[in-house]
């Protein structure tokens, strides 16, 4: 089969399609043939050695970790799939392989799919949607009536916190590019902040919750728009802190099927709109990587395993 590995860590033009074998199953695991996976912003800090402390690997390593696919085989212990359920899921950092054909993934890691939902679209959930979950509700504690202001909201958490923040009953502010501020409406903004024309630390007060995607002075100006009581959770910024007795909290995502199986009930509903960019086949995985560390994405970009 063929993986996108890497040998030594740096930019994408280190990431090769090599042929590589699979193993059988183990106890509890699941072989899946890999129809589409999705970059995520994790993969990049992966491939340039970023994430050595935290998710150690061993070199050749194979990128991605969001997948959807079918199940080929399933190993010993593992009765919630057989052969040919539609699934989708997100393998642990320190294993990779979702960019390849064919990945061995736990059981537990894994949720069956809508039968009206696509591979693309399933494979763009796992991490942006979970994370976009966790910041709102785990971390930042969102309650009905607050008002919320959502960084980078076409993007791939972004477009999902907009949506969960929405329905939850909040008031949602969010910033984006100008030929994204109709998508950020669509998706349920109150408000859409053109970010490369107006200073959003302007126009906007009184803020319950930031969700920050962006960090840097993005990040800096956030705190001059909260309430006495607002909080800002961070997913890039690993060392925020309180401030003036304002809660600052990072989040970084660890898989929950759990919560992936209610995202996947939204949809089900046609509660959950999933903004695709651009879908790569495997055999140029690399340019997807170059279009997510170029920024500015729309949502999710794919890649597409091909046979």
């Amino acid at each position: 089969m063929k993986s996108l590995r890497i040998h030594a860590f740096g930019n994408p033009s280190h990431a090769e399609l090599e042929h590589t074998t699979l193993a059988s199953p183990g106890q509890g695991q699941v072989s899946v043939r890999i129809e589409a996976a999705s970059v995520n912003p994790l993969d990049l800090k992966m491939l340039a050695g970023h994430m050595q402390q935290v998710f150690p690997v061993t070199l050749p390593y194979t990128l991605g970790t969001d997948l959807a696919g079918v199940v080929e085989q399933v190993g010993p212990g593992v009765d919630r799939f057989k052969p040919g359920d539609r699934v989708v899921g997100r393998v642990e950092p320190t294993a990779g392989g979702a960019f390849a054909q064919a990945a061995l993934i736990p059981a537990q890691a894994l949720s069956p799919m809508p039968a009206d939902m696509s591979f693309e679209q399933a494979a763009a959930l796992p991490t942006a949607a979970g994370t976009a979950w966790l910041a709102l509700f785990g971390a930042g504690r969102l309650q009905v009536g607050q008002r919320v202001l959502v960084h980078a909201a076409a993007g791939g958490v972004g477009s999902f916190a907009v949506q969960f923040a929405k329905q939850a009953g909040a008031h949602v502010i969010a910033t984006a590019s100008a030929r994204n501020l109709g998508l950020a409406r669509e998706l349920g903004a109150d408000e859409a902040i053109d970010y490369q024309r107006q200073d959003f630390s302007t126009v906007v007060r009184d803020v319950d919750l930031v969700l920050d995607t962006v960090g840097g002075d993005t990040l800096e100006r956030s705190w001059q728009v909260l309430a006495a009581s607002g909080a800002i959770v961070s997913t890039v910024d690993f060392a925020i802190e309180a401030r003036g007795g304002r809660p600052g909290s990072f989040v970084f995502f660890n898989h929950d099927a759990g919560t992936l199986d209610r995202v996947l009930q939204r949809f089900s509903e046609k509660q959950l709109q999933i903004v695709l960019d651009t879908i790569h086949p495997l055999d140029d995985a690399r340019a997807a990587l170059e279009q997510v560390a170029g920024g500015h994405a729309r949502g999710k970009v794919i890649v597409r395993a091909a046979r």
